[in-house]
């Protein structure tokens, strides 16, 4: 009870401190301004009524919102790393409002959180459907929602790149922003705030009694499925109305509940309690913290980028804190019962070849026609067809080395954040130094790419690399960079737009001179991959086993690592991040029976080139005349394989 009344002591002194952030006004004037509601007409006293009074009483309210919410979720599925971020709704809802303003720009006036719902709704039933219901307190379902987040992020940028003229504002919604103009959305916010006071009044008996357990809760005559649809449903609704007002902002529906236990929040109600208030208290400080940033920088620092910057070290934290070495993953690798053979690498070569010369001689002009490109398609083609084709390779060999490493068939570099280290150096490269993305080399992505593998070996070193706390690491650093990259689009210059068609995987702007540089490149990692088979089947055996043939565990282990990170920085510094390659290609060699390190790299690279080159024909396919990019193609393809590859391993552990 006195932790619970020195945060409600705290918090109006916080608000009263983020006022003061450049402010003219002396706190006798302010106060004057509440009690009276009379303004001289100056500028100061009309910014401080009209807008950055709003803003706080929206940062409080949305906080409030976001961590009541997080604490129903994860007292629901009794699951500490859930919230609407991990389980997919906040894209949902995001994807949600930017169909609603490509499809329907004048009902977003009425149905923005409608669609925004609607969107969330989505998300969170892809979610169950992929992990069940039964499944929630592990990890798969954060394994699920990283899926759904990767799809819904990749049909976005295509719906915004074919519709730049609404952009700045979804830029806007996708990164977080607070500012107001008056007090018209915190007017309509607060209503749907008061479901909020429903939960805090009548869900903590309920949620006491399903920390029994299910079975014991519904032999005390609790309807435990109403109490989960009717509580996500509300939570859900509330979600929708603040990302509909300040878009999206992260990690506070993940940290506030995790703090509030670790304060001795232990009955149900009071973690609604203080959660809620712990929400409220991060998102002003956030807020203020970007305030700051701003007198400082003369830029719009989003509040939504200062919470990623609170809210990331704490979620690692509370990662290494929960989990140890003797957390495991229950995915296996499933092999076909049919042993490998050189037939099938000979027909995965020959479906190979199909599909380039599909990719050559396709034509959409006046219709479907199949004919050798002309002088003027060649050289446009052919660089294409290459950079797919090395891409592809290099995603695939870069899956198999991660997988065997972290001993996780779905370990990538994408779940690892490593591509998303690559796409932060060049992002912030081009946003801030004023570089285009096409100028920028490899060396950059490899910064980027090896900056987030060093954190990882030094936060991984801590629980000797264990399968699950790395992996959560890295999607903890994949959503705090995204965060960073929403900031850096707000800006919305032209260089934006450069950046966003290369963040959708793009083969199309591939130069002749890149296209030779990725082949080559590749070619000689791979070379060097099959090099090190002896080495990578060992560590795939385990690390006791590899230092008793005489392998010197942590050398290789990290010389191993980086040639996955090298392969992964390079096709994202030339082509973009290729999401789902590096996991699609490693599975579907495994179900054909390659179960060798050396046969397992040759037929993924066969199999992850053709399927990024079949991705990039249909991307050019599907919509013509317009195209989609060959890595939002993949993603969502790659996307719904890698969902049904969950359901696959749901049904059968």
């Amino acid at each position: 009870m006195m932790r619970f009344l020195l945060l409600c002591v705290s918090l109006p002194f916080i608000c009263v401190l983020s006022l003061q952030i450049d402010s003219d006004l002396s706190l006798w004037q302010q106060g004057q301004i509440l009690i009276n509601q009379e303004l001289d007409q100056s500028y100061e006293q009309i910014d401080w009524a009209y807008s950055r009074l709003p803003r706080l009483v929206m940062a409080l309210l949305v906080g409030a919102c976001m961590g009541l919410i997080g604490s129903v979720i994860q007292q629901l599925t009794r699951n500490p790393l859930l919230s609407p971020a991990t389980l997919g709704s906040s894209s949902g809802a995001w994807l949600g409002l930017i169909i609603l303003a490509v499809v329907w720009p004048e009902g977003q006036s009425q149905y923005q959180v409608f669609a925004a719902m609607l969107g969330a709704c989505i998300a969170l039933a892809l979610v169950l459907m992929i992990c069940g219901v039964r499944n929630l307190t592990g990890l798969s379902v954060v394994l699920s929602g990283m899926a759904v987040n990767l799809l819904f992020g990749a049909i976005a940028i295509a719906l915004i790149l074919m519709n730049d003229q609404y952009a700045k504002n979804l830029f806007i919604w996708g990164a977080g922003d607070l500012s107001q103009n008056g007090w018209e959305k915190v007017h309509w916010l607060w209503p749907h705030c008061l479901l909020g006071l429903a939960i805090l009044g009548f869900a903590g008996k309920p949620l006491d009694l399903l920390k029994m357990g299910q079975s014991a809760a519904s032999g005390r005559g609790l309807n435990v499925a109403a109490l989960f649809l009717v509580l996500m449903l509300v939570g859900l609704w509330m979600l929708s109305a603040a990302i509909t007002m300040v878009g999206i902002v992260g990690f506070l529906g993940l940290v506030a509940p995790n703090l509030a236990r670790l304060i001795g929040a232990r009955a149900a109600g009071k973690e609604l309690y203080i959660s809620t208030l712990l929400g409220a208290i991060l998102l002003v400080v956030a807020d203020s913290l970007a305030l700051y940033l701003n007198t400082i920088t003369f830029e719009v620092v989003p509040t939504g980028l200062t919470t990623a910057f609170l809210g990331a070290p704490l979620l690692i934290w509370l990662i290494q804190k929960r989990l140890s070495q003797q957390d495991k993953i229950t995915y296996l690798t499933h092999y076909s019962k049919a042993s490998f053979t050189s037939t099938k690498l000979l027909v995965s070569g020959l479906v190979l070849l199909v599909i380039v010369l599909l990719a050559l001689l396709t034509h959409m002009d006046n219709g479907l026609n199949f004919r050798w490109p002309d002088e003027f398609a060649w050289p446009i083609r052919w660089p294409r067809i290459v950079a797919s084709l090395a891409a592809g390779a290099g995603m695939a060999v870069s899956g198999v080395i991660m997988q065997r490493l972290i001993h996780n068939p779905l370990a990538s570099p994408d779940l690892l954040g490593v591509s998303a280290g690559a796409v932060l150096a060049l992002v912030a490269t081009s946003g801030f130094l004023g570089w285009r993305i096409g100028e920028l080399g490899p060396l950059v992505a490899f910064s980027g790419s090896f900056l987030i593998l060093l954190i990882l070996l030094v936060l991984g070193s801590r629980f000797r690399f264990a399968p699950a706390p790395m992996i959560l690491t890295g999607v903890a650093l994949s959503a705090f960079i995204e965060t960073l990259v929403q900031g850096v689009l707000m800006k919305g210059t032209e260089e934006v737009y450069d950046i966003l068609r290369w963040l959708a995987g793009s083969t199309y702007r591939v130069k002749p001179d890149q296209a030779w540089v990725l082949m080559l490149g590749v070619s000689v990692l791979i070379l060097i991959s099959l090099s090190l088979h002896r080495w990578l089947t060992l560590m795939s055996m385990g690390r006791e086993v590899a230092a008793a043939r005489g392998v010197n565990v942590k050398r290789a282990f990290i010389l191993l690592l980086i040639l996955s990170v090298s392969l992964c920085s390079l096709v994202t510094s030339i082509l973009g991040p290729i999401a789902f390659v590096s996991i699609v290609a490693p599975h579907l060699a495994s179900l054909l029976g390659a179960r060798q390190v050396s046969t397992q790299i040759l037929l993924s690279a066969l199999l992850g080139a053709g399927f990024l080159q079949l991705a990039d024909w249909l991307g050019q396919m599907v919509i013509y005349p317009n195209q989609l990019a060959a890595g939002t193609m993949a993603a969502i393809i790659g996307g719904v394989f890698f969902m049904l590859l969950l359901l696959r391993n749901r049904s059968v552990s």
